[in-house]
């Protein structure tokens, strides 16, 4: 879901101001009017990231969302800046979808080729010193360029369809960045292929390390589908539906993203980038070919009357025009 919400000009002088001034260390942004804007300068820089993190500490607000950019690496680099969306869990909801949709928007606007990386954080914590170490053991981070290729890509892809209509059916996937998976998880994928096997597998995130793990896979009916996939996390579902239409066989495998409106935000945007990633790894590495994708907030909406309409939508036949008769004659 893009919110429409552009960069004033005041935040690309901003900008501007901070890519050519060694001083600054950064820039809080906001939203203000349907406007990204600037809000404080994060000043004077020292020669140390680790220690100009003392600077976030007076703007990081439990209930309020914000948008930071820090210089982290030398300007001499071709990316030398990191964008952080910090939506904290105590903050409005419609601030939450706000700051979470908009995201994108500023590292296109500002330049994309600026930023080395892009994080999400929802807690204070992660904004420290120990929060970063943390976060770069688990992302590895590689060399400048192959963080800034993998941030070109997620920008360029990413066209959410978040919130549109038929129930919360269609569609809160969005399409996005790569994430590893585990090689249990794969072979569980590959099972799917085989008749008689499994015909649902779940997959997780591991939030921590930003992993795809096997949550589960089972032999399920359909109309057990409700029951068995999670309703209190996300989960990216992997199905084939064995059935008979019209007196034709089939099993096609389908692809189910449903995403609890009681999950996390942190939690919904890792799930929503990684969608792809998730239908990709399965075609690429275990064969499968996906026949159809259906998203829901709830495994209560995914049913076999509505998984039969998403694959054999009816046809509405036309009834020809029908002259009207002749009144007879007296």
């Amino acid at each position: 879901m893009q919110s429409g919400i552009s960069a004033s000009q005041e935040l690309h002088s901003a900008f501007q101001t901070l890519v050519s001034s060694e001083a600054q260390r950064g820039l809080i942004c906001t939203i203000t009017k349907e406007s990204l804007t600037p809000l404080t300068v994060l000043s004077p820089a020292t020669s140390s990231f680790t220690d100009d993190l003392t600077l976030l500490t007076p703007h990081l607000d439990p209930k309020t969302a914000l948008y930071i950019i820090l210089r982290r690496y030398a300007s001499s680099e071709t990316a030398p800046f990191i964008a952080i969306t910090y939506v904290p869990d105590s903050a409005p909801v419609r601030q939450k979808m706000l700051f979470a949709s908009t995201r994108l928007t500023l590292v296109r606007e500002l330049g994309i080729e600026r930023f080395r990386e892009t994080i999400f954080a929802t807690t204070k914590e992660e904004l420290t010193p120990q929060g970063f170490e943390k976060h770069d053991k688990h992302v590895g981070l590689a060399a400048p360029l192959t963080e800034e290729e993998q941030s070109l890509g997620e920008v360029k892809r990413k066209e959410a369809e978040e919130g549109r209509g038929m129930n919360e059916r269609k569609s809160h996937v969005s399409s996005g960045v790569s994430m590893p998976i585990s090689d249990e998880a794969v072979q569980a994928l590959k099972g799917l292929a085989r008749e008689g096997g499994d015909s649902l597998v779940q997959l997780k995130i591991n939030i921590p390390t930003e992993t795809m793990e096997l949550a589960s896979s089972s032999a399920t009916p359909i109309s057990e589908l409700p029951t068995t996939i999670s309703g209190t996390e996300p989960r990216y579902s992997f199905y084939r539906y064995t059935h008979t239409h019209n007196g034709i066989s089939s099993s096609p495998i389908l692809f189910i993203y449903t995403c609890p409106s009681g999950s996390k935000i942190k939690e919904r945007m890792l799930y929503a980038a990684s969608s792809r990633s998730a239908v990709q790894v399965a075609e690429a590495e275990a064969g499968l070919k996906i026949e159809k994708k259906i998203e829901a907030s709830s495994p209560e909406d995914i049913s076999e009357e509505s998984i039969d309409g998403d694959l054999h939508p009816k046809v509405e036949v036309k009834k020809a025009f029908e002259r009207p008769k002749r009144p007879g004659r007296k």
